[in-house]
């Protein structure tokens, strides 16, 4: 297989002596766990729906506060 790099980021890669072969391992393997966390994800709400039925507008409303609240804390506490 062979991977396109950009003029500017194969100088920069080169110019730091980067290990681009393993570093694309790993953005692969990334890229492949995090699709399969989303379907995972995908499944498990299609079988809460399925159980407990659709939330209603109320619900997402509140889902939605919970979890801008959360998102803030999250940032708050990591910077």
């Amino acid at each position: 297989m062979q991977v396109y790099l950009p003029e500017g980021m194969y100088v920069q890669v080169k110019a730091r002596g980067l290990p681009v072969s393993e570093l694309l391992q790993r953005a692969v393997e990334a890229e492949m766990r995090r699709q399969d966390l989303l379907a995972q994800t995908d499944r498990y709400l299609a079988d809460l729906v399925a159980e407990v039925g659709s939330p209603s507008p109320a619900q997402r409303a509140r889902a939605r506060v919970v979890a801008r609240r959360v998102a803030r804390r999250s940032v708050r506490k990591v910077g």
